[in-house]
């Protein structure tokens, strides 16, 4: 807790006085052009990877970076998603996968995850990713199959994206972009796999 203090103090005397103008606009402006859904990873930084600036981005980070398709009842990832297409008007959407992700490594080996029921519920939103991929390994799945598995969970996400009605209306309309992205977290490296995905 002492190295988040710091840092606050840190933002509060260096950080914040340097940007003072651009917080004022922020503080009445909110017209974000992308809206970037994540992993919850701590390791996976939208801003830092995109080098982007407070307010450009609308982020969404689940475990997993998964998007539940679209249902009737309360869903706080569907309203985000609604918020951002339907009221903020973003441009773009990017779906982010990444690699060493935790989500997927406990999909392909077939972890047990009764201990976890919660995250185990909400993996189900991977089922068409594993599907696609193959039924689980026990032991630990080699480089190709896990990197196969995060590409293919982010071209699913992207499809259970499109069956949010604000995102149908918007692509339907021509007003949005989906876009699908794998960061390597050891190079730094981001894959475009939009065109897989499609």
């Amino acid at each position: 807790m002492h190295a988040l203090a710091a840092g606050v103090a840190h933002f509060q005397q260096d950080v914040f006085p340097a940007k003072a103008g651009l917080f004022a606009r922020l503080a009445t402006t909110h017209r974000p052009d992308t809206l970037f859904i994540g992993c919850s990873d701590a390791r996976v930084v939208p801003e830092l990877i995109t080098q982007r600036e407070p307010g450009e981005l609308f982020v969404i980070r689940t475990a997993g970076n998964l998007v539940p398709a679209h249902a009737p009842g309360p869903d706080g990832v569907g309203a985000s998603i609604e918020y951002a297409v339907a009221a903020l008007g973003v441009r773009d959407i990017v779906v982010c996968g990444h690699s060493a992700c935790g989500a997927m490594t406990a999909l392909a080996e077939g972890r047990d995850l009764a201990a976890l029921p919660a995250g185990a519920h909400w993996l189900r939103h991977a089922d068409a990713s594993l599907a696609r991929a193959g039924s689980p390994g026990g032991a630990a799945p080699d480089a190709d199959r896990l990197g196969a598995l995060i590409r293919d969970n982010v071209a699913a996400q992207l499809a259970n994206l499109a069956t949010h009605p604000s995102v149908a209306r918007a692509l339907a309309a021509g007003a949005v972009a989906l876009h699908g992205w794998v960061y390597d977290i050891p190079t730094g490296a981001v894959e475009d796999v939009t065109s897989a995905a499609a």
